[in-house]
C-alpha cells in the first residue's frame, strides 16, 4: 500500500469546493438543495471577501511596522543629540568651576 490512503465510501470528504457546490446545485433540483447551495455560495463569497480584507490588513500592518522602524531610528538620533548637548553643558560647567590660577582680586 502506498503512503496515501485509499478512500472508500466510509471516508467521504466533509467539504465542497465552490465549484463543487455550483455543480451540485445544477444536479439537485429540490427546494432544500437549492437553498443550501445558495447558502454555501454566499459562504464562499464571504470567505473570499474576508481573505481580501485580510491581505489589506496585512499590508497596513507592514506599513505601520516600517513607519515604527523609521521612528526608532529618528528617536535614537534625537537621544544622541540630547546626550551630546548634555555632555557639552557638563564640560562647560566643569570649565567655569575650575580653580583659577593667577592674580586674585
Amino acid at each position: 500500500m502506498t503512503s496515501q490512503k485509499k478512500r472508500g465510501k466510509a471516508n467521504l470528504p466533509y467539504a465542497f469546493t465552490e465549484h463543487g457546490v455550483t455543480m451540485l446545485a445544477s444536479v439537485l433540483k429540490s427546494e432544500k438543495a437549492v437553498k443550501m447551495s445558495i447558502a454555501l455560495v454566499r459562504a464562499f463569497i464571504a470567505l473570499k471577501q474576508l481573505a481580501v480584507k485580510q491581505n489589506g490588513i496585512t499590508a497596513q500592518l507592514q506599513e505601520i511596522r516600517d513607519r515604527l522602524g523609521e521612528h526608532d531610528v529618528q528617536l535614537n538620533s534625537i537621544y544622541d543629540a540630547i546626550e551630546n548637548l548634555l555632555d557639552e553643558k557638563v564640560k562647560q560647567q566643569e570649565w567655569e568651576e575650575r580653580p583659577l590660577i593667577g592674580f586674585k582680586r
